[in-house]
């Protein structure tokens, strides 16, 4: 006997499936040639002593066991660390406040909400070398005109990173900003209305009501901040290139130099390897202490 053909439904579901696949594997697609590859690309370059161009023989884990004692890793690190400690906190309070400010003005509120946002949709080359370095400029910066100083920023071995920290908040504190606006948003205004009933002023509302309910886009803007500040490489390769005497050698910086001016490709893996081991581990722990935070 001939086999049953598909009743209507189960045909018109297998459409839907071939509907959806043929949606979804472009996507597939580029998602394994461009992200699952490459990364797996990396882990295997991590074991090997391949140059730039990736060709070298299998060592296992001689980078690793390397990387471990290597003392310039390890400043980088600390860079990173100190970088990350000046950001991520600031950027997220920063942050929260500006979106207080904005949602309580009446008057000019789009206007105000963008200028503080464009610096965020901004390449970073014009944020780095046309505003930052005019704008802190030893001799000729608006910022020392100010102070009434002639700060090196980029030049001092002790300004030079909190140099960094400052314009990477003014790039990109837009974004965190928004994040809270739209937190503060779906907060509803019957809780406000309760606790003023119940005789609670401005600064209990907003301790008890308005801080406990933001906190988790609070914790949300901490955990992105930490990854993006881990990444940090843009704006100390085009303000400071790891000086003044590599006080700003951040590890993706480390790894720039061991890749493309050492040619040790499968060592600057290796880098790489440690790095997102390091993002990880960091964000477990903040994610754990953020959860413990929200229950407390």
């Amino acid at each position: 006997m001939p086999p049953a053909e598909p009743n209507g439904p189960q045909k018109k579901r297998n459409r839907n499936s071939w509907v959806a696949y043929a949606f979804v594997g472009p996507f597939l697609l580029f998602y394994v040639l461009f992200l699952i590859y490459p990364a797996v690309r990396v882990v295997y370059l991590s074991l090997t002593n391949s140059d730039i161009a990736g060709l070298g023989h299998f060592i296992g884990l001689a980078n690793y066991h390397e990387l471990v004692f290597d003392q310039e890793f390890w400043v980088a690190v600390g860079h990173t660390v100190y970088f990350v400690v000046l950001t991520v906190v600031p950027n997220t309070a920063v942050g929260f406040f500006l979106a207080l400010l904005v949602l309580r003005l009446k008057r000019l509120r789009l206007p105000i909400l963008s200028a503080f946002f464009l610096p965020f949709v901004l390449p970073v080359s014009v944020v780095t070398n046309c505003i930052a370095l005019w704008m802190l400029d030893a001799n000729f910066g608006i910022v020392n005109n100010l102070l009434g100083t002639n700060t090196a920023w980029f030049g001092d071995v002790g300004f030079a990173m909190p140099g960094v920290a400052l314009v990477t908040i003014w790039w990109t504190v837009g974004f965190n900003m928004l994040l809270f606006i739209a937190g503060l948003q779906n907060i509803p205004v019957e809780y406000y209305e309760a606790a003023a009933l119940d005789g609670a002023n401005g600064f209990q509302r907003f301790l008890f009501v308005t801080c406990p309910l933001i906190w988790p886009v609070a914790s949300l803007v901490l955990i992105l901040q930490l990854i993006a500040q881990f990444k940090i490489f843009d704006q100390v390769y085009l303000l400071t290139f790891g000086g003044p005497s590599n006080a700003t050698t951040v590890v993706l910086l480390y790894m720039y130099r061991e890749a493309f001016q050492q040619g040790r490709g499968g060592y600057a893996s290796a880098v790489a390897m440690a790095l997102v081991l390091i993002i990880v581990v960091v964000s477990l722990v903040q994610a754990r202490l953020l959860r413990l935070k929200s229950v407390r």
